[in-house]
């Protein structure tokens, strides 16, 4: 299998529950060295999108084909933790997968950022930090494909861009390709290299920019929304709070994004 060669391919794809039409008609091919951004309203089927491809429900129309032995890494939108669940960060990333033992999971904490939580309680964890913690995992097998829905949930707007630049690193660290879902259209636009917009259906698809034009997308989330980079001048902690500030700049691509 070349490098070239698509990671999963989907054709005429396809979900109907209790007659009703979830997904209909998706084809698409996720391919290595690929950050593609699905996005879309509220119930357009995302998350839905993400479960087919990942064979957890199977299609009622079309099929998905995945290269054979691919490996995935996936991080779900929200993990509930029961805060009286003894277990550490390194436990964690080594539960259910014999292949991560503690030096490699303690290499994937550091990759993201958060080698210092190793010790820490799972329960015990800021939402920025369990959203380092979770991509952790879902990086510490060194999956071909890193699958990612609504990465920076709990993460407050200035670590938003931190966190997409983090899994832009991982991608080219690893070699992998990446699928995630975000409703951070604004930055996320900027961080990414194919958006697919759907409503139970690909409404546009295409580089950021191209999408942020077409007139499916403008009718979904209006002109305002365009692409912007977030200059860093200063960094934030794992708790998101910010350190050594001197600081920040916005850059923008088009209408409606600040500038400061």
């Amino acid at each position: 299998m070349s490098q070239t060669d698509p990671l999963i391919t989907a054709n005429g794809l396809g979900l109907e529950v209790a007659g009703r039409q979830l997904l209909h008609d998706i084809t698409l091919e996720l391919r290595r060295d690929e950050i593609v951004t699905v996005i879309g309203p509220n119930g357009a089927g995302k998350t839905t999108l993400l479960r087919l491809l990942l064979g957890l429900t199977r299609p009622t129309h079309g099929n998905v084909w995945r290269q054979p032995g691919l490996r995935l890494g996936y991080m779900p939108q929200r993990m509930q933790v029961d805060p009286s669940m003894p277990m550490s960060v390194l436990r964690f990333l080594q539960l259910g997968n014999e292949r991560v033992d503690a030096p490699a999971a303690h290499e994937a904490l550091a990759r993201v950022g958060a080698a210092r939580l190793a010790r820490a309680s799972l329960a015990d964890l800021s939402g920025g930090e369990m959203q380092r913690v979770l991509l952790a995992r879902a990086a510490a097998r060194r999956p071909q494909l890193l699958v990612l829905d609504e990465p920076t949930q709990g993460v407050d707007v200035g670590g938003q861009g931190e966190v997409y630049q983090l899994i832009a690193s991982l991608r080219d660290e690893l070699n992998c390709g990446v699928l995630l879902v975000s409703h951070d259209l604004h930055v996320v636009m900027a961080a990414t290299d194919r958006v697919l917009c759907i409503n139970q259906h690909i409404c546009c698809h295409g580089h950021p920019e191209q999408v942020s034009r077409d007139p499916a997308f403008i009718e979904l989330f209006g002109d305002k929304v365009a692409p912007y980079t977030h200059q860093h001048n200063h960094e934030h902690d794992l708790g998101g709070d910010i350190v050594h500030d001197q600081g920040c700049s916005h850059r923008d691509n088009g209408n409606g994004s600040e500038t400061a």
